[in-house]
């Protein structure tokens, strides 16, 4: 699966949560939905699916979790 896959998986997904009433699960779907878009933004050209801890350092730089190298 490829970047824009998943994103239109997650988009048929938060639709599915919404129109079921599943608030929690639209409400983290949301949340994936916005990283990968932020992520694909960020990263044109790129065309793979980031993993969750790509993700989560692109919305969460300079977190300790992210750093390769200690300093």
């Amino acid at each position: 699966m490829n970047i824009e896959e998943h994103i239109q998986k997650d988009v048929t997904e938060l639709y599915d949560a919404l129109a079921n009433g599943d608030k929690a699960k639209a409400r983290h779907i949301s949340s994936e939905l916005e990283q990968l878009e932020t992520y694909r933004d960020n990263h044109p050209g790129e065309d793979r699916d980031p993993t969750s801890l790509e993700l989560y350092c692109e919305m969460n730089p300079g977190s300790d979790e992210c750093k390769i190298y200690e300093d």
